[in-house]
């Protein structure tokens, strides 16, 4: 789980940058596709703190779904990169279609943003499981292992070991 929530948290930020990016450069509204991402809220309103947190819902579930995937077979940032073409398709051309809010965006921009999301979605779960597995262990296992445990207890006990 707390993997996923590193994932998460590197993707949901880190994604962002593109039309972040776009929008300054073009000198528009950074925070717009924020805004717009409320409007997929019961209610229909666009607003920040609204925006922020149905972001944020709305890439907890797709971080979720690609963990669920990665954990059968770990993903390559070219899987990431095409998950996130995959959610662009479902987010901004079929559910963005019919939000005004959301059609309204730079097409680019957001399809950058997708892209970004599922690349570092990708390989921040990588850096996880990287981590999580840590240095391989020095404890011995095996049938050899046994039989010295099994001497050393013999041993304790003053007893000749069994072969």
């Amino acid at each position: 789980m707390k993997r996923v929530v590193k994932a998460w948290t590197v993707a949901a930020t880190g994604s962002g940058l593109p039309s972040t990016l776009h929008a300054v450069i073009t000198r528009g509204d950074p925070l717009a596709a924020t805004r717009a991402a409320g409007t997929l809220a019961p209610g229909g309103k666009a607003g920040l703190v609204r925006g922020a947190l149905v972001h944020g819902l709305v890439s907890a579930g797709w971080t979720a779904g690609l963990a669920y995937v990665d954990r059968r077979r770990p993903l390559s940032v070219a899987d990431g990169v095409a998950a996130g073409a995959a959610i662009a398709v479902l987010d901004l051309e079929i559910v963005g279609r019919r939000n005004p809010a959301i059609r309204a965006l730079p097409r680019g921009a957001q399809w950058l943003d997708h892209l970004a999301f599922g690349a570092l979605t990708a390989v921040a779960l990588r850096a996880a499981r990287a981590t999580a597995a840590g240095p391989p262990s020095r404890r011995r296992t095996g049938t050899s292992a046994v039989r010295s445990r099994r001497a050393r207890g013999a041993a304790s006990l003053g007893r000749r070991p069994r072969a």
